[in-house]
């Protein structure tokens, strides 16, 4: 048994999530929040979360955990057969989290936790963010999933990280950049919004924002 550990209003948290639904990995959760690092470094270094426990140990990072799950349960496999496919869909995974979520999650404070950021960081985030976001439009598909006809690791990637681009943006700039930068995304998100293990994860994201917010605890992301 796999137990998926952290907080349940983070995108890494819900695109582990979605991967073990979808590839039918039976799991349980364990809430831990990120001011709690001190708690678990043995299990993530830098006390990061998600982080994973096994019958072997435990795994942190969340592209790690993705990679791994891939290899232990080959069953119901999320990257393509050939190698430069597997690469190509790695490529967009690579694009995807480090030139946009990880500009965009400069916005979180303000965007979900109840601070404000400054304006240089909102001209900053902006302008990086359109970088990203047209980069990423070089290598997806949308045909109908981000890396072609089906669904794989890719979409349990795009799904959180381009959700979480259009309402921070919305609610820092009151724009949707995603939609600026981005047109294709709007439909590709209202499409895979439809799979079930997809509504079951922003259902349970939902709950878990609420449960934070009930918390009172004032955090950065």
């Amino acid at each position: 048994m796999i137990t998926l550990c952290g907080f349940g209003v983070s995108n890494y948290y819900n695109k582990l999530k979605i991967v073990l639904l979808e590839k039918n990995i039976a799991f349980d959760e364990k809430t831990i929040y990120p001011w709690e690092r001190d708690a678990f470094r043995d299990s993530s270094p830098l006390g990061r979360i998600p982080y994973v426990e096994t019958e072997h140990g435990s795994l942190s990072e969340s592209q790690v955990i993705l990679d791994y799950l891939e290899d232990a349960h080959p069953e119901t496999p999320l990257y393509p057969a050939g190698a430069f496919a597997r690469a190509k869909c790695r490529e967009l995974i690579q694009h995807l989290e480090l030139n946009v979520e990880w500009v965009n999650r400069r916005l979180y404070k303000q965007a979900f936790f109840g601070g404000e950021v400054s304006e240089e960081i909102r001209r900053e985030v902006r302008d990086k963010l359109a970088a990203g976001l047209e980069a990423v439009g070089r290598l997806a598909s949308f045909s109908p999933f981000v890396f072609g006809a089906t669904f794989t690791a890719a979409d349990c990637v795009a799904y959180v990280h381009l959700d979480y681009v259009r309402s921070a943006t919305l609610e820092v700039y009151g724009e949707d950049l995603l939609a600026r930068h981005l047109p294709a995304a709007a439909a590709y998100l209202a499409f895979v919004a439809e799979r079930p293990h997809v509504r079951r994860a922003v259902a349970e994201r939902a709950t878990a924002l609420a449960t934070f917010r009930a918390l009172g605890v004032a955090y950065d992301g």
